[in-house]
C-alpha cells in the first residue's frame, strides 16, 4: 500500500489561501507540516529535510526564495520552483523573458539613473506607469502625466537611495476600461480567470478592485500558457489588459498568488488543483507514474 507523501508548506502569517490549502490536504486525509519560516533555521551542510514535495507560501519573498533554494539543493521537488519565483519577483527580468518568447506587453522603457528615465519618458509620451522593478499588490505604482510629476518622482527615487528604486522601469499607460483580467495557471492549463473592475487605474483586488468571473477564451489560453511556459512553469498567475489597438497584452506574473476572491467567482476549486500538481510532483519524486487525485 502507498504510504502518504510528506508535503511542507513554508509560510509565516496565515492568510486565507494557505488555510483553504490546509484544509483541502485535510479533505484528502494528508497531514502537513508547517514550516514557519520566522522560526526556521536551518543547517545547509548536514541538514536534509525529508519531504516529498515543498509549497512556498511566505509573504517575504526574500525567506521563501532562501528556503526553497535550499530544498531545491537538496532535491526536493518544490512549488514553486527557486527559478521561476526569483524571475516573476523581478518585473525586468519576466518582461525580457516576455519579450524572448515573443510575447505581446506594453512598451517598455528601463533606464538606471533619473536623467535616463526622464529622457526615456519624454520619448514615449504621457502618460506612463513608473513602477519597482521587484514589488506587489501595485504598491509604489505611479501613473506619471505631466513633466513636472515625472521630475519629482524622480527625485523622490533618487533621495529613497535604495536597490529597490535603482532601476527605473517605464511602462506606457494602457487605457484598461477600467478592468484587467488575472488567470490562473496550473501546469500546462488555463484553469480560470477573474476580471478586476476599479474606478482607480489601479485594479489589483488588494487596492480595492472588484472581482467577476471571466471566460478562458482559447485566446486568453494560449498568452497565458505561453507566458508561464516562458519563466518556467508551476503555479502562476498572469495579469493581462485588453487593449483596443493590440488585444491581449501581457502585464505582470506572479508566483506566489492570493487566489480568495477567485474560487466563488470562478466556480473552480483553485486550492485543489494545486493540491492535485503538489501530489503530482510528490508522486515524481517516489517514482511513481500517476497523479494522486482525489477530488
Amino acid at each position: 500500500m502507498e504510504s502518504t507523501p510528506r508535503i511542507g508548506v513554508i509560510h509565516d502569517r496565515l492568510r486565507a489561501e494557505e488555510r483553504l490549502l490546509f484544509a483541502e490536504f485535510a479533505r484528502r486525509g494528508i497531514e502537513v507540516e508547517r514550516i514557519d519560516d520566522r522560526h526556521t533555521s536551518v543547517d545547509i551542510t548536514n541538514e536534509h529535510w525529508q519531504f516529498d514535495a515543498v509549497i512556498g507560501r511566505g509573504v517575504s519573498q526574500q525567506r521563501t526564495l532562501h528556503l526553497l533554494s535550499i530544498l531545491d539543493a537538496w532535491g526536493v521537488p518544490t512549488l514553486n520552483r527557486p527559478d521561476v519565483i526569483s524571475v516573476c519577483n523581478d518585473k525586468l527580468r519576466t518582461s525580457a523573458l516576455f519579450r524572448r518568447a515573443g510575447l505581446p506587453q506594453p512598451e517598455l522603457r528601463v533606464a538606471f539613473t533619473p536623467e535616463a528615465a526622464l529622457e526615456a519618458i519624454e520619448e514615449m509620451g504621457y502618460p506612463v506607469v513608473l513602477k519597482p522593478a521587484i514589488g506587489s499588490w501595485g504598491r509604489l505604482l505611479a501613473k506619471v502625466n505631466s513633466r513636472a510629476t515625472a521630475e519629482a518622482l524622480l527625485e523622490h527615487k533618487r533621495e529613497l537611495g535604495s536597490f529597490h528604486h535603482g532601476t527605473y522601469y517605464i511602462q506606457r499607460y494602457v487605457a484598461k476600461r477600467g478592468r484587467d483580467i488575472r488567470a490562473f495557471v496550473v501546469g500546462d492549463e488555463t484553469i480560470c480567470a477573474i476580471y478586476r473592475t476599479s474606478e482607480h487605474w489601479i485594479t489589483n483586488t488588494a487596492r480595492g478592485g472588484l472581482a467577476s468571473n471571466c471566460p478562458v477564451t482559447p485566446e486568453i489560453a494560449d498568452i497565458c500558457n505561453r507566458a508561464a511556459a516562458a519563466v518556467g512553469g508551476g503555479v502562476l498567475a498572469v495579469d493581462l489588459f485588453e487593449d483596443e489597438d493590440q488585444g491581449l497584452l501581457i502585464n505582470e506574473i506572479n508566483a506566489t498568488m492570493e487566489f480568495r476572491n477567485s474560487i466563488d467567482t470562478t466556480g473552480v476549486n483553485i486550492p485543489g488543483r494545486i493540491v492535485d500538481y503538489v501530489l503530482e510532483l510528490a508522486r515524481s519524486s517516489r517514482g511513481l507514474e500517476s497523479a494522486i487525485v482525489l477530488r
